[in-house]
Order: structure tokens, then C-alpha cells, then sequence
């Protein structure tokens, strides 16, 4: 079994970190799995004809893979205005023209309040076509900001973070935040949204409703030049196009696409800091869980240091506690942020998350290892976690470390069911958790920290508490 410590940056792509980290992404917005992905082979097949230069290509490249970025902060409000799976809500409003009336009124009677009570439903329905251009404008806003924020400090050009936050943006202007019209909006934002409409359409349709899509939405969304411009490329008889979007190697054919002059290889300050930047992406997910991936991934290098865990082995599981909930993309909202008690049906789904983190993070080789420790931090040492029901020696020492750090955090801070507990309450609660869910040695190391910070007048772990990484440099 490979070493969950072991080097992760050494001779790894940057593009085949963020191809694989792109699932997550993709999980938030609803969409089938490989959605970015199959948006990059998209758009990259309009690189070469649009005569874009290496530069403008990679820039075009990874505004692709990233044009979701931002998708997680808005999924709370949108669960709000909606009363609905914030997922379904997000996958669904794609296939709607928002500049037609019809459509998006249908759309809205559809999607809103469906499991609520009539007034309610009523009262949800009024504020949304009350104030449908003021909340558009908040939600899309949020999402293309947030976007941008996170590309730029996952080390990418401004160019690549102006590129998401246009994403929205339509030719003939009516698009959002800014209204931008035609040779406005950027390059990147005109082709990312095509083929995002077209994967969307062709996934639910096939790809005669993929193209009729296009046709309808030419000379408003689009330009006509770049939706001609992609029907010759799409009309070729051997139907390549088409049969790569659902070929086995697709991961292989979107690496094959980055121009090869700006290739770009793995630092470990880069991987640091696109653990950071999907972290964030985590917590934005929820108001509640803000700064949580922070937090543990702070409080695991501190337990980790006190256990005497060498230099390059707390690098990797920092990383580790930024990512161990990036599986809770998946989780609708509607559970995430639920005042009362969960339904047993709802606890089904809110401990998939610990399967879909190992799943995610399994698609990166040399963080197979990490996917096994991040992806099991709700195991316990009798037995009785998940997803894998391990126990004892079968829980490796930085899932233990992982787990105490999560369990502190949560019980510390304020959940929708109630408020965050007092520091002597939270310490009772982890003794009575002592040799069940946590481990002790990884506890006492916990209670080191927490004397020590007391010893220096901290009442917390705040200090604990490391700054952010730099942002990367530009690509």
C-alpha cells in the first residue's frame, strides 16, 4: 500500500491536478460527472481556428477547467431562495434560456418550495419574481467573484480569472454581472459558455439537441461567428467530436490538449496552494462551515508537531485537512444547513461525502494515498464509522490526527442545530470520546496545544491558526 506521506508534487501536471479536482466542481453544479472536463475538450477544440497563441490558448485552457470555481459560494442562497436541492436547482437552471420570460417563470414554479407548505411555497414564489433581476445579479455576482478570487490565488493570470467571472455574460448584453456585449467580453468567457450550453444539452439530449440549442441561442448568447465557427468543426462525418465526449481516455485526450509551450509542472508550493484554494471552494459551500477546512488543516499540523511528525510529512497533512471534506460538494444544502434532525434517509446521503472525497481524490495518483487517509476521517477506532467501518490499527496514524482536529472544530463552532459548544464543554465531550471515536495519544496531543496557548494568555487555538500560503505565481 502506497505511503499516505509519500511526495506528491514530483513529475505531476498541473493540468491533471485541476483535471481531477475538477469532479469536485461538478458535483456542486449538479452536473454528470467529467463536466468541465468535456467543457475544456469543448472549447479547445476552437483554440487552433480562432487563432489564439500559446498564451491565449493556455489562458483559454484553464478558464475551462476552472470556470466552476465559484460554484459552491452561492449554493446556500440558492437553497434559501429556493427551498429546494441546491444541485438539482443549479443543474437545471442550464438548460434554461434566462433571457426568455416564459422559460424562466416555467422554471421557477418548477424548482421552488415543492416539499414546503402552500404559504410558504407562496411567499418564496412572490419574493423570486419580485425581485428576479436584483437576486440574478446577487447569485451570478457571487459565483463569478468567487471564481475569480480562487483562480487568481491558485497562481493563474488575471486573464484566466477575467475569464470566469464573464462566464455569464452574453453577446447581445442582456448577460450578467456587468452586461458586457460582444468583443467585450472575453475570449475565454465567450467559448467556456458555449461549451458548457453544449455538453449540458448534448448530456440530456444528445447532439442534434446540443446544435439546435446553439441555433437558438445565435446572435443573443452567442456570437454568430463562434457558433458557425463551432457547427464546421462539429459537422465532420467521422463524428470525432462527439464520440470524445464520451471516450473512456477523455481525461488522457484533455491533458493531450494543453499547448505544450506552457505546460506547466507540480510544485509543492503550487499543490499548497490549490489545497488552499479548494478549501476555500469547501467552505464556501456552507455559512456554517466557514473557514472549517483552515481550521482542521492548522489544528492537524499542530497535533502532528507535537507527535514529532517530520517537516515534509506535516506539509502533506495540512494538504490532507484542507481536502478531507471536499466530498460535501456533493451534499445538497438542504442537509448541510438543516436546523433539526436528520432523517435517516438524510444520513445516508450526508455520509457519502467521506466516499466521494476518497473518490475524488483517488483520481490523482500520487494522492492515492491521501484519498485514503481524508476519505476515512469519520472511522472510528471501535469500529463503528464510515464509509469503510475500520477500526484500530486499520486507521492510519493521519486519520487520526485528521479526525481529532475535524471532531474539535465541529463541536467548537456554531452548527445550524445549535451553537458552537464553550471550550470547557468541548474538552469534557472529546474526554468522554477518548479510545472510541479519537485516538488518545492524538488527544493528549491536542490538549498540548491547548495548554500551551493558555500558557501564553490564548484562551483558543487562534494562534494555531497559520496563515494562508502566498498565492502561487502566475502560470
Amino acid at each position: 500500500m502506497e505511503e499516505p506521506h509519500a511526495p506528491a508534487a514530483g513529475g505531476l501536471r498541473l493540468s491533471e491536478v485541476l483535471g481531477a479536482l475538477s469532479y469536485a466542481l461538478d458535483l456542486t453544479e449538479g452536473q454528470p460527472p467529467g463536466h468541465s472536463l468535456r467543457c475544456c475538450y469543448l472549447g479547445m477544440q476552437l483554440a487552433a481556428p480562432l487563432g489564439l497563441d500559446d498564451e491565449a490558448a493556455s489562458d483559454l485552457y484553464y478558464t475551462l477547467l476552472l470556470k466552476d470555481a465559484g460554484c459552491s459560494s452561492n449554493a446556500a442562497r440558492l437553497c434559501e431562495l429556493y427551498g429546494a436541492d441546491d444541485r438539482i436547482t443549479k443543474r437545471d437552471v442550464k438548460t434554461v434560456d434566462l433571457q426568455s420570460m416564459a422559460q424562466l417563470g416555467r422554471f421557477v414554479l418548477s424548482h421552488t418550495g415543492l416539499d414546503e407548505g402552500l404559504w410558504t411555497r407562496v411567499k418564496k414564489l412572490f419574493h423570486l419574481m419580485k425581485n428576479a433581476d436584483a437576486l440574478a445579479n446577487e447569485l451570478i455576482t457571487s459565483r463569478c467573484e468567487r471564481g475569480a478570487e480562487i483562480a487568481r490565488q491558485l497562481g493563474f493570470s488575471q486573464r484566466v480569472a477575467d475569464g470566469i467571472a464573464s462566464l455569464d455574460e452574453h453577446h447581445n448584453g442582456r448577460g450578467r454581472p456587468q452586461g458586457l456585449r460582444g468583443e467585450q467580453i472575453p475570449v475565454a468567457s465567450r467559448v467556456a459558455l458555449l461549451a458548457q450550453i453544449v455538453d449540458v444539452f448534448h448530456q440530456a439530449g444528445g447532439r442534434e439537441a446540443a446544435l439546435q440549442e446553439l441555433r437558438r441561442r445565435r446572435g443573443t448568447w452567442f456570437e454568430p461567428a463562434l457558433v458557425d465557427l463551432f457547427f464546421d468543426i462539429a459537422a465532420g462525418d467521422d463524428d470525432e467530436l462527439w464520440r470524445g465526449l464520451t471516450a473512456p481516455d477523455l481525461e488522457q485526450r484533455v491533458a493531450a490538449l494543453e499547448p505544450v509551450a506552457t505546460i506547466t509542472e507540480l510544485t509543492e508550493q503550487r499543490l499548497d496552494a490549490i489545497a488552499v484554494g479548494f478549501g476555500r471552494v469547501i467552505d464556501a459551500k456552507s455559512p456554517y462551515t466557514s473557514g472549517h477546512s483552515g481550521r482542521v488543516a492548522a489544528i492537524c499540523r499542530a497535533i502532528g508537531a507535537r507527535l514529532g511528525l517530520p517537516a515534509e510529512r506535516l506539509r502533506w497533512l495540512r494538504r490532507a485537512g484542507l481536502l478531507h471534506d471536499i466530498g460535501k460538494l456533493g451534499v445538497s444544502n438542504t442537509l448541510l444547513d438543516k436546523p433539526g434532525k436528520l432523517t435517516e434517509d438524510e444520513w445516508v446521503q450526508m455520509r457519502g461525502h467521506a466516499q466521494h472525497t476518497y473518490e475524488i481524490l483517488s483520481r490523482i495518483t500520487p494522492l492515492r494515498g491521501m484519498a485514503s487517509v481524508a476519505g476515512a476521517h469519520h472511522e472510528r477506532l471501535d469500529g463503528g464509522g464510515y464509509p469503510w467501518g475500520l477500526s484500530g490499527e486499520q486507521i492510519r496514524l493521519e486519520t487520526r490526527i485528521i479526525t481529532v482536529a475535524d471532531i474539535w472544530d465541529a463541536i467548537s463552532a456554531d452548527r445550524p442545530y445549535r451553537a458552537g459548544m464553550p471550550h470547557e464543554r468541548a474538552l469534557s465531550v472529546m474526554q468522554e470520546l477518548r479510545g472510541g471515536a479519537i485516538d488518545p495519544e492524538c488527544h493528549d496531543a491536542l490538549l498540548q496545544a491547548i495548554a500551551e496557548e493558555r500558557d501564553r494568555g490564548v484562551d483558543a487555538l487562534p494562534s494555531l491558526l497559520s496563515p494562508q500560503v502566498e498565492p502561487a505565481q502566475h502560470a
